[in-house]
């Protein structure tokens, strides 16, 4: 485990293992002293010796940063333990906080070996130093390294699943915010849409309607009628909110729409990426055509040519606008994987979009149609017819 990744439980552990080992060593210093032993004080200099290197260790940055730093401190650490270990018996104690230290501090190559040196010079201590034999000697020193290995390594699976744990619940809350975020702009421009076809619909049809009835009103009128001033006027205002009505569609268009004409929002689409590669073209002699229509071809387009991307593993797709005179047509073609169109159920676009792109075309009396083969391609194609007085609408 990475030493610097210290959580509250960790610096908990951390401490304790320093009150362990200051009181193994201090447990072996006493009994020195009053065992009446002739090293006694040779004893209890090793172990102050030893506690002070643990001690420079606990206060050392680099032991805690640095793999290198922490191996050779451990490395005298340990030679101090196996001095004091030589000098009395109850050194050994002294290898169970070590067991710990080794298995922080060392990669699982080297801890486990480490772990298991130290556990059998604990016990070659036991008997160098002529203790009774009994099963304890041998049992303690490998229960503490099994308990050790067990605790350390358990607690590093467990850190590491929580680990995993928090960084897919990170990753989540992102994805959840940003999809939260997405679906609010595609709430704004759907909205906005529906708008640029209300006023389209009803507003601007209805003050082109009033235009042309106060201009045909005119017409009958005998010349210098009274009546004639008014009615120019009312014409007069009918053509100024018409226009405003119009300015109101152009800003709620979408913005690729905003600085240029359809075919340059086309373009700017199939330029988006290199894979798959995606060619625009035009036929026919372009006219302008009414905002409802170019955002209809454009969220087709985009629709079309995302269910290509996410779904065809296609190599190349191609997207053709033709004018037709009188009518608009969009063709997106591609050579993927295709799909069955029987198969795509009218409630669920089973990531093909088909639905919203039909109800689009319909909206202004055309139709879309779908030419689709598994492993042969699709054609998606969409015709709209133009309105009759194509020359002032919207």
């Amino acid at each position: 485990m990475d030493p610097r990744a210290m959580t509250p439980a960790l610096l908990v552990l951390r401490l304790c293992l320093h009150l362990l080992m200051a009181g193994l060593l201090a447990l072996a210093a006493v009994r020195a002293l009053t065992g009446d032993a002739a090293n006694a004080p040779v004893v209890v200099a090793a172990a102050v010796v030893m506690g002070a290197i643990y001690a420079v260790g606990a206060l050392w940055p680099s032991v805690r940063t640095s793999r290198g730093a922490a191996a050779l401190w451990l490395g005298v650490l340990c030679a101090a333990w196996l001095v004091l270990l030589a000098l009395s018996p109850d050194g050994l104690w002294a290898a169970f906080p070590l067991y710990f230290l080794q298995l922080h501090l060392l990669p699982v190559r080297w801890s486990l070996p480490a772990v298991a040196a130290t556990a059998g010079a604990a016990i070659l201590s036991y008997l160098h130093h002529g203790e009774p034999l009994n099963p304890g000697a041998f049992i303690g020193p490998l229960l503490g390294a099994a308990v050790a290995v067990a605790t350390v390594l358990g607690y590093q699976v467990l850190y590491r699943e929580s680990e995993g744990r928090r960084r897919l619940i990170d990753e989540l809350i992102a994805t959840r915010a940003e999809l939260a975020g997405v679906e609010r702009a595609a709430g704004t421009l759907a909205e906005r849409e529906r708008l640029a076809r209300e006023i389209h619909d009803t507003l601007a049809q209805g003050l082109s309607s009033i235009q042309l009835l106060l201009r045909a009103a005119q017409r009958t009128l005998p010349a210098g009628a009274p009546a004639a001033a008014h009615i120019e006027q009312a014409r007069q205002a009918a053509q100024d909110n018409l226009a405003e009505a119009r300015r109101f569609v152009r800003e709620l268009s979408p913005p690729a729409l905003q600085h240029g004409s359809l075919a340059a929002a086309l373009e700017r689409l199939c330029s988006g990426g290199p894979d798959p590669r995606v060619r625009f073209s035009t036929s026919g002699t372009p006219v302008a055509l009414p905002t409802p229509y170019e955002v209809a071809l454009l969220r087709i387009a985009q629709s079309a040519l995302a269910n290509t991307l996410r779904h065809a593993e296609a190599t190349r797709a191609e997207i053709t606008l033709s004018f037709l005179g009188t009518a608009v047509a969009l063709d997106v073609v591609d050579d993927g994987a295709g799909f069955d169109p029987g198969h795509a159920r009218a409630d669920d676009d089973g990531g093909f979009g088909l639905p919203a792109m039909r109800s689009r075309a319909e909206s202004l009396g055309g139709t879309l149609t779908v030419e689709s083969t598994p492993g042969q391609g699709t054609a998606v194609a969409v015709t709209l017819p133009l309105p009759l007085t194509q020359g002032t609408s919207v």
